[in-house]
C-alpha cells in the first residue's frame, strides 16, 4: 500500500483504485489505507469518498511491511532476514489495544481461535453478514468501531423511519428542496461498513428496505428519488446489534435469516479488574450476572456500568459511587442489587443516589456570578 502511493506522489486514490491495482479486498485495503493515516505514513482528503496520497514518510514507511490492526500505532520493526521454512508461518495475532475514531482504546478478544476484529474483517471480506447480540453496555458497538474505522451508523429505535436508512428530501440553503442520502445509500456508494444498532427496535416494515442490498441483488430502489437504482460497491457491508432482554427488542425470522453468523457478547470481567476497576465491585457484577443467567434477576452490570462506577468514584467518593450503582438499577431488582452490595462491602444499608436535607447557607459554596467572571475576564 505504501509502496503503490510512494510510487504515485501526485495522485489521491481511493480504496477502490487502490484495492484494484494491488489485487486485494477493499477490506483490506480500507484498513491498510487507514493505518498509515494514523501512523501519518499517508495522507487522507474528502468528505466523501475518502482519498489517500502520499507524503514525507509514506517512502520510508513502504521499505517494512508491517501487520497491525488499525490504531494500534505499532512500532515499526527492523528488517532481518529471512529464514527459508517449508510452510508459511501464521501471521501473529493483533491482541493489543485499538483506539476508535473516537479516541477510546478496544481491548480485542478472543472470538473462534482469532481476535474479535480480525475475525469480523474476514468475514466482512468474505460478505458475511454478522448479528452481535448481549444486554446493552457490554461492548458490541465498541467492536464494530474498532474492526471498520471507515464505519457509519443507524441508531435504531421505535420511530426509525425508511428515510433514516435511505435519505429524504431537506430544504437547501438557497431556497427549494435537495434530496439528502442516507447513511444506508453512503455505505453503498461508498463501499463502507454499516452498523444498525439496535435493529430489532426498528420496524420490521422499514427493516424490509435493508433486505434487497444485502442479498444477491446487492442493490436498492430510491422510490422518494425517481426510482433511482443504488447498487453496493465492493467493501459495502452490513453488522447489526440486538439487545434481547430491552423492552420492545423483537428478532423476527426475516431479520435472524439475514444474518449468517450470530456472535453473543458479554461483559469481560477479567478486563474489568485488569482496568482497575474495584475489585469488589467487579466480584458483584459476576455474582448478579450468574443470577441472571439461570433467571433470578433481570439486570447485571456491564462493563459500561462498571466504568461510570469507576468515574463516579473518583469525583464523588466510594459510598456515592456504590449508591448510583444501585439507583441506575431497574427497580425490580434494586433491593437484590442493594444486598449483593451491602455483602460484597461490608456497609449497613445503602440506597439510590439521592438528594437529602437542605444545607446552611454558610456551607454552601457559591459559584461566581455572571458579572464579576465577566469583570474577571475583562481585567
Amino acid at each position: 500500500m505504501a509502496r503503490l502511493l510512494a510510487d504515485r506522489p501526485a495522485d489521491a486514490l481511493t480504496i477502490g483504485d487502490m484495492a484494484r491495482q494491488l489485487g486485494h479486498s477493499h477490506g483490506a485495503v480500507r484498513n491498510a489505507a487507514h493505518t498509515l493515516v494514523q501512523r501519518g505514513e499517508a495522507n487522507q482528503s474528502g468528505s466523501g469518498q475518502p482519498q489517500f496520497s502520499a507524503n514525507a514518510k509514506t517512502a520510508a514507511a513502504a521499505k517494512t511491511a508491517v501487520i497491525s490492526p488499525p490504531g494500534t500505532h505499532a512500532p515499526r520493526a527492523q528488517p532481518t532476514t529471512a529464514r527459508r521454512t517449508t510452510t508459511a508461518a501464521a501471521p501473529p495475532k493483533q491482541t493489543g489495544p485499538i483506539r476508535r475514531a473516537g479516541g477510546q482504546l478496544y481491548h480485542p478478544r478472543e472470538l473462534a481461535d482469532l481476535p474479535d476484529v480480525e475475525a469480523l474483517n474476514r468475514l466482512r471480506d468474505a460478505d458475511v453478514p454478522v448479528l452481535l447480540y448481549g444486554p446493552p453496555g457490554t461492548g458490541k458497538t465498541s467492536l464494530v468501531e474498532a474492526a471498520f474505522p471507515d464505519l457509519l451508523t443507524v441508531a435504531g429505535d421505535g420511530d426509525t423511519e425508511v428515510s433514516d436508512l435511505i435519505g429524504g428530501w431537506t430544504q437547501a440553503d438557497g431556497g427549494g428542496y435537495e434530496f439528502q442520502y442516507g447513511p444506508l445509500v453512503t455505505a453503498m456508494t461508498e463501499g463502507r461498513a454499516l452498523l444498525i444498532d439496535d435493529a430489532t427496535l426498528i420496524s420490521p416494515k422499514v427493516l424490509a428496505a435493508l433486505y434487497p442490498a444485502m442479498d444477491g441483488r446487492r442493490q436498492i430502489q430510491v422510490k422518494a428519488h425517481k426510482g433511482e437504482t443504488i447498487k453496493a460497491e465492493p467493501g459495502f457491508y452490513v453488522v447489526a446489534g440486538h439487545n434481547p432482554g430491552v423492552h420492545g427488542a423483537v428478532l423476527t425470522e426475516a431479520l435472524s435469516s439475514r444474518f449468517s453468523v450470530q456472535i453473543q457478547i458479554g461483559t469481560d470481567y477479567d478486563l474489568a479488574l485488569a482496568l482497575r476497576i474495584d475489585a469488589r465491585v467487579v466480584r458483584v457484577a459476576r455474582n448478579l450476572a450468574r443470577q441472571v443467567e439461570i433467571g433470578e434477576l433481570g439486570w447485571a452490570p456491564q462493563l459500561r456500568e462498571l466504568l461510570s462506577y469507576q468515574k463516579t468514584e473518583a469525583v464523588l467518593g466510594t459510598n456515592a459511587a456504590l449508591a448510583n450503582l444501585v439507583g441506575i438499577a431497574p427497580e425490580e431488582d434494586r433491593d437484590a442489587v442493594a444486598d449483593a452490595v451491602i455483602k460484597a462491602v461490608g456497609v449497613k444499608k445503602i440506597a439510590p443516589l439521592a438528594l437529602g436535607k437542605q444545607l446552611p447557607a454558610s456551607a454552601v459554596r457559591q459559584p461566581p456570578s455572571i458579572s464579576s467572571a465577566h469583570r474577571s475576564r475583562s481585567r
